[in-house]
């Protein structure tokens, strides 16, 4: 210990925290941990590592402390401070917790974050920056030993907990009958729910700075009165459930906010209290129609309404993260929010699913009781009892997997403290109780002095009766001796009388987690019931002895038991259950308590501070030795504070019991067996349920919930290895798959060491939701497929211990999910994968569930339908990804749907529009007055999207022309300095150089064909030999513009549009016809060649990369090189495009193959100005999708992720494209990853957003996966959905029958489309072809959307519009057929609306659809907004992205147009007209 004089300093002086002299503090080094305080008094010790040796410079003796540091730890300046080496293992914390906000961090990242932190001193608040900055944290909170501390080391067994500040959360509201009632205070629930709980929820968001996306949606279950479907009317059929009691139901879903996020939430609020006032009205009179009689709607209870399947619903949205991948935000939280108790009647399959849904994706679920807390363990499942016995006992179930809150007021009521833990019952009139007696008199249930029991009584011994544990040998009957004639009552003995004595009762399946006794474990005859009973879900194989009936009966006869104790909600810490992975999958986010017991911090006893915990009586069956429990139990340690605040309410936990679980009371044989075994309640397992445990609310969940922990300590052990797994290994030598691919690569890349490799292949199953297993013995893990050794079971939860030293140079890591184990050995160069899958996996669940849905801006409760499914995590291809890892994502491991990789898909849109500007400035304009595109913008937007693909995307560089030949800058190096350049950085001079073609420079403002100063060549003729123009195209001058020759670019590259150009500009009479034809003539003649080399492409005109070959004259060409002369190869380097004209509707007189044109008209009118559903010559192909060439929809590349060189490891990923551009479309692009980090994919696209607004005038966009969520593609979100918007044609038809009248009826239905493609142009909105996403369709259609349906964006990005289309052509309803086969067995689809299923979800709104197909019915648009964009998305140059205010707009004027306010339809319809009758007067003169 030495004194110092202590100074500080800024951050901006030194980043270090501490800088000390090594001289002045002999024996002090590097990386040691120092502890600093003032003498006098006793504040928090300050830790620091030394890192910089520096002297500060400010005399002997002196520290200096970063500024923030020395505030926080009220350290004085040039006040003299103790400074001290600590040893680590005094200060190692156990777990810290670290928040960020506004970014995405992946399990990978977090795991590669933890790592980096290994032994680092960190503090209160302390920031955290990690991969160059892009990933950026904060130290939140630290546990050592039992209590709160301000600093500490992380070491290896840190746990440490990642908490998000930006969410995804859904907050569910249940709308049960209770809502209506009134709390002890006199407020109704609702009130205690919104005004109290949400007020206060939002408010702690607001201090916390917390930026979560939210979800808000009112669910409620209607009861019907009603015995069969036929007294319901036939509107009323389509979404009614019917439940196991034969009750119809229906469910309805009210969306009141959609993926928001608010600095201030008190409109919402204001917005819930309107919904509240008429929610039940709408619900419960939603069917009525005049003149018709419909049953008796009622409000379910909280108890009996749709909790599971409201669960299922997020999870249905959370476990497609991966699609629709924000950037913004980490984790997924859902939120239910009840008037209940916490009690619910659920149905055990659904359950099961549930449980491992939630479990699996590793979603946080909370749920908020507003009733007060009853005196039993809640939260609590009771199944749907569907024995019709009556005497059938209900099976209950403890969820470990809902983290449960009650919330209560502060209110205080000014007569008493009293606080009511139980409900009265409504109080009924006599008449039913009297003749409850008389029906007893007469016999018909028990004799009185059976049911009226009197205080002789033994109640206690009665309870021990039905809730026994099962004997040691649980197949042989046993003999109880019984002082009195007693019968097993149901828990819920207030409304089910008792039943005879002489019955026998079936005993269903209870909660998957219920173990045996210890007594059982250790001596049980039947060993499968143990494994059996431990198994993990609810319904797990039942083994023989379950099915014996459990009678009750006088003492006379034996009592037969099954293998298993019923739960008793009012005491279930007798019951312990076999340890599952499941049960530990989240315990290491809770820290651990003073007595080594993990805890949950809100829940607290209800008992003064100074008290010593209650010495409970231990119980035989934990087999604890008393005084050692009861010792630790009454040490001081057990009583803490949790706020760090003295005056503050100091709670404690009660750990009576749980001392022995934890293996804590020392080497008693007991405890072995026993650290298998968890209690059957509560999130962590270990803490024990008393009826004084209070549960407050779980503040810290709700406002910066927890990620899943990338950690947890189960493995099975030996005997459960053998009997119940399936192994399979498999290894991977990454030097030998490398070598053989680096043979057939055309483009060199350093491959992965053995050691990137095998720590990727740890990333990705991380990534993929496993855990790591930490403090396990490795040793016996090692054995683990060996014979079995008569060693005791190694599967518990572990002391965290360090991992022995092995001899050999191995690293083995274990990783788990479900019951699913890895493990990945690296021995040498090899790596092992050995895999244990459960050999009896739970069968697939697929359940089927109908509801109702108002979504926001939707006028009604649409039916919807969805599939909750559980996903065989054993079937993962992972096999095939770790040899997409081991090749760095070569082409012969292509991603692939199962494997679940990140996707992000953009559209690029031109980036201004007048109009636009115009609709936000003047709110009184109308907002169809976008102007049809000239031909002058669709020329520019082709001309930015080429300077966007070729500067950015493909980031090639051209030499500046007047100085041909001198290379304008070195390529820029990847990663390290050993690499080869892969493709050549753009840097900024040469973006600044001279812009190449005349294009380019018209549209910057140079000069116009200014190709060389002064000098003019003549052009070429017309009739020029082809080697001539060969020849010019080669001249330093005057020639093409050559791209800069690199690894796989041959000598002279030329972009083929450019070459297009270059010849209309210099060669007489060319037009383009002439110049692609001409090019086409320099293929076939071998002078030209696409620039991979291979001979077969044809001439495609767009951003397609050729070379000139070099010709026979030319002898040997010194510094040519070669091209690769490998296609595939050259494709997942180069992006390549072809560019078309805009589509014309209009079949062209004069030229046939102006179809290409690229400078072709606006597509929507002719020449004279006439709307083309007006014109005679319409092309009858124009809505079939573009299938003309071979060049396939959608293409791939290869894709640089890590541009910045931040990342600590390689990371690649895959740029999907569309492989044709035309300007009157959106251009799609999608971005692919899973070797990458989510924050470096973000700068990326960021980067390229922004260099395509400020230099390529387009704007990109992000766009979801599935833009209209309609309820029959698989991905779809169950709470999204278009809105239809119909169109009011009426006015239209004047004296006509039908609309065309007096046109070819064969065209109608095209006319029909394309006057509704002219209004969508009028208010903004350009065609994109979006692929569908279902890929039950993509089988169908290997060409994207399945129907042909026409889907346009609008150029602000903010929304989509489809036009549903009925055109049937003979070609695309073959197409069809398969998959509507699989949709007609699923759902009752009406078979003549399977054509197209937006016809299905339109006609819903229409009413119902006749046979006679009446054409007028289905005009109308669907509507749907971009979920994907946020506030981030929103620049200078685009105001309208992401405004609010312009979209509502949009919608309501879109609305009024097509309802003819205004009379603003039939306007536009008699203008057309007059265009067409003014251009039949032209013709006809």
């Amino acid at each position: 210990m030495k004194s110092f004089k202590l100074i500080v300093h800024q951050s901006s002086f030194s980043p270090e925290d501490l800088i000390i002299n090594l001289k002045d503090y002999p024996g002090l080094k590097e990386k040691d941990i120092v502890e600093i305080y003032h003498p006098e008094n006793d504040y928090p010790r300050l830790l620091l590592q030394v890192t910089k040796v520096d002297a500060p410079g400010r005399g002997r003796d002196t520290i200096s402390v970063e500024q923030s540091i020395a505030t926080t730890f009220q350290l004085r300046t040039f006040a003299d401070v103790y400074v001290n080496i600590v040893n680590v293992q005094d200060v190692a914390l156990d777990s810290v917790e670290l928040t960020f906000k506004d970014q995405y961090l992946g399990r990978s990242e977090m795991w590669r974050l933890k790592n980096h932190l290994v032994s680092t001193c960190v503090y209160l608040n302390k920031k955290i920056e990690y991969c160059g900055g892009a990933i950026r944290c904060q130290v939140y909170e630290m546990w050592s030993q039992g209590d709160r501390v301000a600093c500490g080391v992380i070491t290896e067994d840190t746990k440490i907990v990642f908490r998000s500040s930006t969410s995804m959360v859904y907050l569910f509201i249940q709308m049960s009958s209770e809502m209506w009632d009134f709390d002890i205070h006199g407020d109704l629930y609702f009130e205690k729910a919104v005004n109290g709980f949400l007020a206060d929820l939002f408010a702690k968001w607001k201090k916390n700075g917390s930026n979560h996306e939210v979800t808000i949606v009112l669910f409620s279950r209607t009861f019907y009165k009603a015995k069969s479907l036929e007294e319901f009317p036939q509107h009323m059929q389509e979404c009614l459930q019917k439940d196991y009691r034969g009750r119809f139901y229906e469910d309805f879903y009210r969306v009141a906010v959609q993926n928001e996020r608010y600095e201030d939430w008190s409109n919402v609020l204001l917005q819930l209290r309107r919904l509240f006032t008429d929610y039940q009205k709408i619900v419960l009179q939603y069917h009525e129609r005049p003149n018709m009689d419909i049953p008796t709607a009622i409000n379910s209870t909280a108890a009996q309404g749709n909790f599971l399947e409201v669960l299922n619903m997020s999870l249905n949205v959370f476990e497609k993260h991966y699609l629709d991948r924000c950037f913004d935000r980490t984790g997924q939280l859902s939120v239910v929010i009840t008037p209940g108790v916490g009690v619910f009647e659920v149905d055990r399959e659904l359950t099961n699913v549930t449980k491992q849904r939630i479990i699996d994706n590793g979603v946080g679920s909370d749920l908020v009781c507003v009733g007060e807390q009853p005196l039993h363990a809640v939260p609590l499942l009771k199944f749907h009892n569907k024995d019709n016995n009556l005497n059938s006992i209900d099976d209950y179930s403890m969820p470990h997997w809902i983290n449960l809150s009650f919330y209560s007021t502060n209110k205080k009521v000014a007569y008493s403290n009293f606080i009511p833990r139980i409900k009265l019952p409504p109080r009924k009139s006599q008449e039913p109780l009297r003749k409850m007696y008389e029906d007893e008199r007469k016999g018909k249930l028990l004799k009185e002095d059976e049911c009226m029991h009197n205080s002789i009584f033994d109640y206690d011994a009665y309870d021990a009766q039905v809730f026994q544990l099962p004997p040691a040998h649980s197949t042989r009957v046993q003999r109880v001796a019984r002082t009195k004639k007693t019968s097993v009552a149901g828990l819920e003995g207030l409304n089910r009388r008792s039943p005879p004595a002489s019955t026998l009762h079936h005993r269903k399946m209870s909660d998957p987690d219920i173990h045996h006794s210890l007594g059982d474990l250790l001596t049980s005859g039947n060993k499968s019931a143990g494994y059996d009973a431990g198994s993990d879900t609810t319904d797990s194989p039942m083994s023989t002895n379950r099915l014996s009936p459990r009678s009750s009966i006088s003492s006379i006869k034996p009592v037969i038991r099954t293998g298993r104790a019923l739960i008793n909600p009012f005491d279930p810490s007798h019951v312990t259950v076999k340890l599952t992975s499941n049960r530990r999958r989240w315990t290491h986010i809770f820290p651990k308590g003073p007595t080594g017991v993990l805890i949950q911090q809100h829940h607290y006893q209800a008992r003064p501070a100074g008290e010593p915990a209650r010495n409970e009586e231990h119980r035989c069956e934990s087999n604890t030795p008393k005084d050692n429990g009861s010792s630790i139990l009454n040490n001081n340690h057990s009583i803490y504070q949790v706020d760090g605040n003295i005056m503050s309410r100091k709670r404690m936990i009660s750990a009576s019991g749980t001392l022995a679980v934890l293996g804590v009371s020392g080497g008693t044989p007991s405890t072995t067996n026993n650290a298998s075994l968890a209690l059957l309640w509560g999130a962590t397992g270990e803490q024990e349920w008393t009826p004084a445990l209070t549960t407050g609310v779980d503040w810290k969940s709700l406002t910066i919930p927890a990620c899943l922990p990338i950690t947890t300590d189960y493995f099975p052990d030996k005997r459960s290895l053998q009997n119940d797994y399936l192994v399979s290994d498999y290894n991977l030598l990454p030097d030998d798959v490398n070598a053989d691919f680096a043979q057939n690569r055309a483009i060199y890349k350093d491959p992965l060491t053995t050691m990137e490799v095998f720590k990727e292949l740890v990333s990705q199953r991380l990534a993929q939701g496993f855990q790591l297993i930490v403090g396990v013995n490795e040793n016996e893990v090692i054995e683990s497929h060996c014979a079995s050794t008569a060693t005791p079971p190694p599967s518990k939860v572990a002391p965290q211990c360090g991992k022995p030293a092995n001899a050999a140079p191995t690293k083995r890591y274990l990783l788990s999910i479900g019951r699913i184990f890895h493990k990945l050995t690296l021995v040498g160069s090899t790596i092992t994968v050995t895999r244990y899958r459960p050999r009896h996996p739970y069968p697939p669940f697929n359940i089927h569930y109908r509801y109702r849905f108002h979504a926001p801006n939707h006028d009604t409760y649409e039916v919807s339908w969805v599939s909750f499914t559980t996903e065989k995590l054993e079937t993962y291809y992972w096999n095939y990804m770790d040899h997409y890892i081991c090749t760095r994502g070569d082409s012969d491991f292509a991603l692939v749907e199962p494997l679940k990789y990140w996707r992000f898909r953009t559209l690029l849109l031109p980036l201004y529009n007048p109009a636009t500007k115009q609709i936000l400035e003047d709110d009184s304009t109308h907002c169809d007055i976008y102007p049809t595109p000239t031909r002058h913008d669709l020329d520019q937007l082709t001309d930015n999207f080429l300077k966007m693909t070729e500067l950015y995307f493909n980031k090639v560089k051209r030499p500046n022309k007047q100085r041909a030949g001198v290379s304008s800058s070195p390529f820029r190096e990847r990663v390290g300095s050993t690499r080869l350049p892969d493709r050549p950085r753009l840097r900024m001079e040469a973006m600044a150089t001279k812009a190449v073609l005349e294009r380019t420079q018209s549209q910057t403002g140079e000069a116009d064909d200014t190709y060389d100063d002064g000098v003019s060549e003549p052009k070429l003729k017309a009739n020029a030999p082809l080697s001539d123009v060969v020849d010019r195209m080669r001249h330093p001058t005057l020639g093409l513009g050559f791209l800069q020759q690199t690894v796989s670019l041959p000598s002279h590259t030329f972009v083929s549009i450019y070459a297009i150009h270059w010849l209309q500009e210099n060669m007489e009479g060319m037009d383009y016809e002439k110049a692609a034809s001409l090019m086409e003539r320099l293929l076939n003649e071998k002078m030209i060649c696409h620039a991979s080399g291979d001979t077969t492409k044809r001439f495609v005109v767009g951003y397609y990369m050729y070379h000139i070959l070099p010709q026979k004259k030319d002898k040997e060409l010194p510094d040519y090189v070669k091209p690769l002369g490998d296609l595939q190869s050259f494709e997942n380097e180069w992006m390549e495009v072809e560019v078309l004209g805009p589509r014309s509707p209009l079949i062209q007189v004069d030229k046939a193959s102006g179809a290409i044109d690229i400078s072709g008209s606006s597509p929507l009118a002719d020449d004279t100005g006439v709307p083309a559903f007006l014109c005679d010559n319409i092309d009858p192909n124009y809505m079939q999708i573009d299938s003309d060439s071979e060049i396939p929809l959608y293409k791939k590349t290869h894709l640089d992720i890590d541009v910045n060189n931040k990342s600590d490891r390689i990371e690649w990923g895959h740029a999907r494209y569309q492989a044709t551009f035309r300007p009157d479309q959106a251009f799609e692009m999608c971005i692919q990853w899973t070797v990458a980090s989510g924050n470096i994919v973000a700068e990326l696209i960021f980067g390229w957003a922004r260099k395509a607004s400020s230099n390529c005038k387009l704007q990109m966009v992000p766009i979801p996966a599935d833009p209209l969520a309609l309820p029959f593609t698989l991905k779809s979100d169950p709470l999204r959905g278009p809105i239809y918007i119909p169109m009011n044609v009426e006015p239209l038809l004047r004296n006509k029958t039908v609309l065309f009248e007096g046109f070819p009826e064969e065209t109608w239905l095209q006319r029909l489309f394309l006057f509704q493609e002219a209004i969508v142009g009028r208010f903004g909105f350009v065609k994109c072809t979006v692929e569908s996403t279902s890929h039950e369709w993509e089988r169908g259609t290997p060409r994207g959307s399945p129907t042909g349906d026409h889907l346009y964006v609008h150029v602000t990005g903010n929304m989509f519009i489809l036009i549903p289309t009925t055109v049937k052509s003979e070609q695309k309803s073959s197409k069809v057929k398969p998959p509507n086969r699989t949709l007609c067995n699923k759902y009752p689809v009406p078979t003549e609306v399977a054509n197209s299923p937006h016809e299905a979800y339109i006609s819903r709104h229409v009413g119902y659809k006749t046979n006679d197909y009446n054409n007028s019915r289905r005009m109308g648009f669907l509507w749907s907004w971009n979920h994907m964009i946020s506030k981030k998305w929103k620049g200078s140059q685009t105001p309208a992205t992401g405004d609010e205010g312009f979209q509502m707009r949009m919608l309501r004027d879109f609305k009024h147009f097509c309802a003819n306010q205004e009379q603003r339809l039939s306007q536009f319809w008699d203008h057309c007209w007059e265009l067409k009758d003014k251009s039949r007067g032209m013709t006809s003169c």
